[in-house]
């Protein structure tokens, strides 16, 4: 019987103790603290999870990409549209072939002479002009240096349209002296010469760049590609002029000595005719008229059978061109020519031809008086 109440007892205990510890589980409420003693806090901690940013609709730049503000009251910001596509000018650019450095060249009055594509001797004095300019190595090429500062501000090519005015101007080129004084003018004798020195170019160029054109049949409107140049303004009238006859070519001088313009040129054919020193402006006609004097072609069989002096009338074909600058050597002067493929590579009887487009532009330069300096 004793037995059984002990067993009963422990019993008992043993259900006691796993009630207390079940209870002790469960939160007790704490005391007041004693003065001078704190108790340790327990604070619930904020975990922060990174998330990556869902990429934005397509077309949507990020920085337009709402973003979730703290506050949870704070509307969110607003949406920016979405920006104008920014549409970046191909020009300035680099030159990229001949023909491109040619018409940059030419832009800045700085004469290839006509323009055809081919780096020959006019173009390469040309870029050794334009390195002198920009303070480059005068290397006469087109080397990385020269690539980088030789731009071009607008497209190479344009578009010329034929007008009425341009074709009634056409007319036949009489082959002898005497014919052509008995002309009205001594104008061009196709539109293909015509669009030719309208772009500076060779007319084989302006072929090459214009297969579709059949140029017997050219009427008012059509539209062909030329050369897109045009000389700046002249920023003042010239100081002095130098003549280079070994490199055969003719550039102005500013006040400061800074170029102006650089043209090729012909030069007399007879080294005793190639006047070496200072010479002066005496005159300036634009557009002028020939006189055909058979004593300075005592080479020529017409001249000695004409025998007397004749007056051929202005015009892009008249002997001097469209332009006659008079220098106070009788007989020398500067001017244009029927034939500005050929400037540099013939010669003259003693004066210095340059290409039609080249003489017009030395006449918004000169001045009578003006120092022009031959140097060999």
């Amino acid at each position: 019987m004793f037995l059984l109440a002990m067993v009963a007892g422990g019993g008992w205990l043993w259900r006691q103790q796993k009630h207390s510890q079940r209870v002790s589980k469960k939160p007790v409420a704490e005391s007041a603290p004693a003065a001078g003693h704190q108790p340790h806090q327990v604070i619930p901690s904020l975990v922060l999870v990174e998330r990556k940013p869902e990429p934005p609709d397509e077309g949507l730049p990020p920085a337009a990409t709402p973003v979730a503000s703290n506050n949870p009251a704070a509307p969110l910001p607003p949406v920016s549209p979405v920006p104008t596509p920014v549409v970046v000018a191909e020009y300035p650019r680099r030159v990229r072939d001949g023909l491109e450095a040619q018409i940059a060249l030419a832009r800045q009055a700085i004469s290839p002479g006509a323009i055809d594509g081919a780096v020959g001797s006019q173009t390469r004095a040309a870029l050794m002009a334009f390195q002198r300019l920009q303070g480059l190595v005068p290397s006469r090429v087109l080397d990385t240096n020269t690539e980088a500062a030789l731009k071009l501000d607008a497209p190479p090519l344009t578009d010329y349209a034929v007008t009425t005015n341009d074709l009634a101007r056409l007319q036949p080129l009489g082959r002898t002296w005497l014919a052509k004084s008995q002309q009205s003018a001594l104008e061009y004798e196709t539109i293909l010469e015509l669009v030719a020195e309208r772009g500076h170019a060779y007319q084989s160029l302006i072929k090459l760049l214009n297969p579709g054109v059949d140029w017997s049949q050219v009427t008012a409107g059509t539209v062909v590609k030329i050369p897109n140049v045009a000389y700046p303004a002249p920023p003042d009238r010239a100081a002095f002029v130098v003549i280079h006859l070994s490199d055969k070519y003719l550039e102005a001088f500013g006040t400061d000595s800074n170029l102006l313009a650089h043209f090729p040129c012909s030069i007399a054919a007879k080294v005793e005719k190639r006047p070496v020193g200072e010479l002066h402006v005496a005159v300036i006609a634009p557009n002028p008229n020939y006189t055909f004097d058979p004593a300075i072609f005592q080479e020529s069989p017409e001249a000695r059978a004409v025998g007397h002096k004749l007056v051929l009338p202005p015009g892009p074909n008249n002997p001097v061109g469209v332009a006659w600058v008079g220098l106070d050597k009788p007989g020398y002067g500067l001017h244009g020519t029927p034939n500005p493929e050929e400037i540099g590579r013939t010669e003259s009887h003693g004066c210095f031809r340059l290409a039609n487009w080249d003489a017009e532009y030395l006449l918004k330069l000169v001045w009578v008086g003006l120092p022009v300096y031959v140097v060999p």
